[in-house]
């Protein structure tokens, strides 16, 4: 008999074998943004939700997946170990709440979590890119590693939040004492140059799942 962690196992591995996150696959499959939330799998009661039939179906046509697939998402797979990051929103990040000094995510119901190869002694957490800010290199949907614990190099792509809660996703092209000069990743969008003492943290994009 299934359980129900084995089923929502399942829907995240097809989400991460797609390349999305819980939610991206949630709107891929026309649903409510929020129905695959790991706050919802759990009701106020205490009770398991269980997805229904009809959102799993919806899945599978989605992602052209077929029902064998799915269920063979559910037995343990072999490969590096793994672990559970944070996930939440490029536009949700300049939420000052959400985060501490270091730039790590303070956790909440704002954040979802996807599994990701473990990075050993590097934290890091996920973003989901939305909008065009950063195509074409970034798209819509696409998924950053970023990790603010990560030595930082010139020429390096990194995720900047500024005091302000302005996040910036660009490449890092020099730094000095007192400033940080980086290049825009989409050509319509202006490089920016900007005080050191303004940046909340910033953080070296590891991986992207696109």
């Amino acid at each position: 008999m299934l359980s129900h962690e084995q089923i929502w196992t399942a829907i995240d591995r097809l989400a991460e074998r797609h390349g999305f996150s819980a939610s991206g696959l949630a709107r891929r499959a026309g649903l409510d943004a929020t129905s695959f939330n790991r706050s919802k799998r759990i009701g106020p009661d205490g009770r398991k939700r269980w997805p229904s039939t009809e959102s799993i179906s919806k899945v599978l046509v989605a992602t052209g997946a077929s029902l064998d697939e799915f269920l063979r998402l559910i037995e343990p797979r072999e490969g590096p170990p793994r672990a559970m990051i944070p996930l939440i929103g490029m536009t949700q990040a300049g939420a000052g709440r959400l985060f501490n000094d270091e730039g790590m995510p303070t956790g909440g119901p704002g954040w979802e979590e996807i599994e990701f190869p473990d990075l050993g002694e590097e934290r890091a957490f996920a973003l989901e890119v939305q909008g065009d800010s950063m195509a074409p290199l970034y798209r819509d949907g696409d998924v950053l590693i970023v990790s603010p614990t990560a030595g930082l190099r010139k020429g390096d792509r990194v995720v900047v939040r500024l005091g302000t809660g302005e996040v910036l996703a660009k490449e890092m092209r020099r730094r000095t004492a007192r400033t940080i000069e980086l290049a825009s990743l989409n050509p319509d969008h202006e490089d920016r140059l900007v005080n050191v003492g303004d940046v909340a943290w910033m953080a070296r994009v590891m991986w992207v799942r696109q």
